[in-house]
């Protein structure tokens, strides 16, 4: 089977590889679709991701669906989690003491033409959904746990900063669940375009801090019951800490390629806001399958370029440039 293996930064090659064995309690899945994460341009531009470093070739991707030798059409969940340590007793696999994750450390991940995966972490796509849409869950998960974390109310206010695919799923679910303003900022023209098409009431041009009193100007003095910080830049955290009103939340969601993130501690305590950082996701595959299956929450329209998997280091080049919104790799 064909392999697209991370040698180093900005060094993807395709190999030639023996395709894997399903073990007991797996699945042998051909993947159809997998999606460029932002995680995954850390590791293609870094040759890592925060604290972890590539060591040995790595196979990415962890956005991805595919068919099983039986004929299932399926999403799979990157993330195995132990079910025994303490974090997972608790309820909280996505802090799982030993848990696995695809296209990360010494695991590879989705960019090969099959992958042997656990059954338990395999959820059947709807008949409306496509591969890519099946793909797209695993964001829309990141979204919804960060929603979870922030808990928008019902006629609230919502600002988002960093409208990358993740941003803009938040965007939509804000609207869905009663936002009656959601403010959206990003660098970029044409997702601020998309922002509006997904519900933002209002989205400014990030511009270094600049169009922090543009908002204020538009929204009040108050600021915005929940900021959800996602594009992993100092400036989105420091407007998100700006414009979060008093006794507000702060959701930070964004990976800093520094590995270090910084507020102004005297702002955040004078307001008492509450800062809450994502990690991952947290039981939220089934939900955002109904979501998507209803179409209440759009994720194909978040899709832009799509490429063979031969052509991965041509994907990753694109998604790199933010010229659209997402990038899909299809293997099969």
């Amino acid at each position: 089977m064909k392999v697209a293996r991370l040698h180093g930064a900005g060094d993807i090659r395709l190999h030639e590889e023996p395709r894997p064995e399903a073990a007991a309690g797996e699945s042998l899945v051909k993947v159809e679709a997998v999606g460029v994460c932002g995680s995954d341009l850390h590791w293609w531009t870094e040759a890592g991701i925060g604290d972890a470093r590539l060591a040995d070739p790595l196979v990415l991707g962890h956005e991805f669906a595919g068919t099983t030798i039986a004929g299932e059409r399926v999403a799979v969940d990157p993330a195995i989690s132990c079910e025994q340590c303490e974090m997972c007793r608790q309820g909280n696999p996505n802090l799982c003491e030993r848990l696995v994750f695809a296209g990360h450390g010494d695991q590879d991940g989705a960019l090969r033409e099959f992958v042997a995966w656990p059954s338990q972490c395999l959820h059947r796509l709807a008949d409306s959904m496509d591969f890519a849409d099946g793909a797209l869950l695993e964001p829309l998960g990141v979204a919804l746990h960060a929603m979870d974390l922030g808990g928008a109310r019902l006629g609230g206010t919502v600002g988002v900063f960093g409208c990358g695919p993740i941003g803009l799923l938040i965007v939509q679910l804000a609207r869905l669940a009663g936002a009656t303003s959601i403010v959206a900022t990003d660098r970029l023209p044409h997702r601020l375009d998309a922002a509006r098409e997904f519900g933002a009431t209002q989205a400014f041009v990030a511009r270094g801090q600049e169009e922090v009193a543009e908002i204020r100007s538009s929204i009040g003095n108050r600021g915005v019951d929940v900021a959800f910080e996602v594009v992993g830049e100092q400036d989105a955290v420091d407007a998100a800490i700006e414009l979060a009103a008093p006794g507000g939340k702060v959701i930070l969601a964004g990976i800093p390629a520094s590995d270090q993130t910084a507020f102004q501690a005297s702002t955040a305590r004078r307001k008492g806001l509450t800062l809450k950082l994502v990690r991952r996701m947290k039981n939220t595959y089934p939900r955002a399958l109904a979501l998507v299956a209803s179409r209440v929450i759009d994720v194909r329209s978040l899709v832009t370029h799509r490429f063979p998997l031969e052509k991965t280091a041509d994907a990753f080049g694109v998604a790199q440039r933010r010229d659209g919104l997402k990038v899909i790799v299809e293997p099969g």
